[in-house]
Order: C-alpha cells, then sequence, then structure tokens
C-alpha cells in the first residue's frame, strides 16, 4: 500500500502583478502528479488567517488532498515580479506557517505508506520544518522502489552546505538547474570542470539512481549510473515559467511510477513543462493529449 506521492514543504501565496495565486513547489507538484491519477497529499503549513483558509479552500476546489496544519504563523507570502522574458524573481517573506510545519502522528502514518516525495531546501531554512521533513524522509519504507527526490530549488540565501549536503544524502533523485549546479559547484569545490562532469560526480559521491539537470532553453539531463537521456527544450511562446519546473519534477515522478522507461519519462516531462510556460500561473489544467501518453 506505499503509493502515496507527497509534496513537502512551503504552502503560500505568490503575489503577482495581476494578483495573488496559489504558490509553492510541493503544491505544484502534488497538483500535477494527481493530474496523472496518482494518489498525492501537500504537505505544509499555513497560518490561522484569511490567506490561510483561502489556500484550504483553493485546494478544496481543485480536489487537491493535503495534510496542511494550521499554526500561529502568519500564511506565507512572495512577491513575485517577472522580469522581460517572464522569468520571476522572488521575494520570500520569513517568519511564516510553513517555516514551523509540525511533526505529528498523522504525518508519521503518510510517511509509512510514501512512495514518492519532493522536498526542497527553501522549506529547511528553518529548524521547525527542517527536523520535520528530515523525519519524514527517515520514516518512509526502505525500499529499491522509493523515491526521495531533492529538488534544490535555491531561493534569497535560504540555504547552507550542511543542509544541501545532508539532503543530498538522503535523497536518491536529484534535481537541479544550471545555474543551481554552479552555485553548488563553488560551495562543494567542483570548480573548473563542465556540468556534465559536475553531474556525474554528484551522481556516485551520493549514490543516487538519478541526477536531473535542467538548462533551460538548453534542453534537460537525467543521468543514471552509466546513462545519459537528453531531451531538447521545445521552443512556446512563454507566457510565465512559474510552475514549469515543478511540472517536468511532478510528471517524470508519475511516469517513472506507472512503469515508463527513464527515456519516455524525460520527454513526457519536458512537453509537459513546456505546455506549463504558454499557460499563466504554476497550476494550469494538462491537456488530456499529453495525459495519455501516460496510461
Amino acid at each position: 500500500m506505499n503509493e502515496m506521492v507527497v509534496g513537502m514543504g512551503e504552502a503560500l501565496w505568490d503575489v503577482l502583478p495581476e494578483g495573488k495565486k496559489i504558490g509553492g513547489a510541493p503544491a505544484n507538484f502534488a497538483y500535477h502528479v494527481s493530474q496523472f491519477g496518482l494518489p498525492s497529499r501537500v504537505v505544509s503549513a499555513v497560518g490561522e488567517d484569511k490567506l490561510g483558509a483561502e489556500i484550504l479552500d483553493n485546494f478544496r476546489e481543485k480536489k487537491l488532498n493535503c495534510m496542511i496544519e494550521q499554526v500561529p504563523y502568519p500564511t506565507g507570502t512572495v512577491q513575485v515580479e517577472l522580469d522581460a522574458e517572464g522569468v520571476p524573481c522572488y521575494d520570500i517573506k520569513e517568519g511564516v506557517a510553513w517555516d514551523n510545519i509540525p511533526y505529528t502522528n498523522a504525518l508519521e502514518g503518510l510517511a509509512h505508506c510514501t512512495r514518492a516525495v519532493c522536498f526542497g531546501s527553501l522549506a529547511q531554512r528553518s529548524v521547525v520544518s527542517r527536523e520535520t521533513i528530515n523525519r519524514f524522509l527517515d520514516a518512509m519504507p526502505v525500499t529499491d522502489e522509493t523515491l526521495k527526490i531533492f529538488d534544490v530549488n535555491l531561493r534569497q540565501g535560504f540555504y547552507t552546505k550542511e543542509i544541501l549536503c545532508n539532503s543530498f544524502q538522503k535523497c536518491n533523485i536529484l534535481k537541479i538547474n544550471d545555474e543551481e549546479l554552479v552555485t553548488v559547484s563553488r560551495m562543494f569545490g567542483y570548480p573548473g570542470i563542465d556540468l556534465q562532469d559536475k553531474c556525474w560526480i554528484l551522481l556516485a559521491k551520493y549514490n543516487l539512481k538519478m541526477l536531473i539537470l535542467t538548462c533551460g532553453v538548453n534542453g534537460s539531463y537525467v543521468f543514471t549510473p552509466g546513462k545519459v537521456s537528453f531531451v531538447e527544450t521545445p521552443k512556446v511562446e512563454v507566457a510565465d515559467t512559474v510552475g514549469a519546473g515543478d511540472s517536468f519534477t511532478a510528471t517524470f515522478v508519475a511516469a517513472l511510477l506507472k512503469g515508463m522507461s527513464i527515456t519516455e519519462a524525460h520527454r513526457l516531462a519536458v512537453d509537459v513543462s513546456a505546455f506549463v510556460c504558454t499557460q499563466n500561473g504554476a497550476m494550469p489544467v494538462i491537456p488530456d493529449y499529453l495525459k495519455e501518453r501516460m496510461k
């Protein structure tokens, strides 16, 4: 019964120029996983306030299942400004509800029946949520089929070498983009070698099943021991890129869990991510022609 797919970490409002939208990588991830018919949960915390109630109402409307505690801190918000290319710049508020996700008996029970979890570095900026994430990872079933995906997600300096190193050790799939890889390489002392060699080093050093490297318009790679998959990024008219990376991760994980090969999963993840870039916001409905490729 270990079939649950969990997105764990921040739940917040992205305050965009045209208004506010539900944000946070875990919700984006869980939402897109659920669109492919897999049971998913968002794990986070919101405040005992109007913004928190609106997040819970929004998830109910989207039929997005969650395990979200209400805590005595304000619901998280992020000011998002888009540049001329539609690329977001973030101002992430601190001391908010998702910094204080409690570890509960219910959460431990969820961990015991979780097949795959996606977590990032941002929600580990505070000790409370960091400890909760680590305890959840440790409580998951110890099997070859269990997937622990660390989607690095470096934001505003809310990360340390220690947090990254611990997360590399706890995950078995690492997802990182080219800019983050340069930052990590400087921190860990891998300068002066090309991006692919850096990926091979991380794959071997942390005994990973896979390393996913996304390079924006320059394509994406999936490294596995002894093999690499590369898929070019389709040229599309970009509305905004918010949530595109989360849809990639969700599609790739869902496809693997449904028995697709790494190459097939990779190609579908790229196509779904490209579609999300053509839409406004992080949680558009994925069209049937893409969903049918996973059946």
